[in-house]
């Protein structure tokens, strides 16, 4: 499942760099994470690296982006090719 960014983000930045599939971007108000790049670092890491730094606590699982491991390692695939 890609993750999103709530409306309780502060703006720190703390979450781009980590990202290892620069998915996340500065929006109009807050930085949003595009799904079609999320793959919850799968490939990359453990765990989301966003959220490991996220002082706010504001990335969760998007509702509308439902991917099974299996599914985020293919995203994961098709992003490196």
């Amino acid at each position: 499942m890609a993750l999103m960014i709530t409306d309780d983000c502060t703006n720190c930045d703390a979450c781009v760099e980590p990202c290892p599939n620069e998915a996340i971007s500065m929006g109009e108000m807050i930085y949003v994470i595009d799904a079609f790049k999320c793959t919850e670092c799968v490939g990359h890491e453990e765990e989301p690296q966003c959220q490991l730094v996220c002082p706010a606590d504001c990335i969760e699982a998007h509702p509308e982006f439902p991917e099974t491991p299996d599914e985020l390692q293919a995203k994961y695939e098709t992003l490196q090719a």
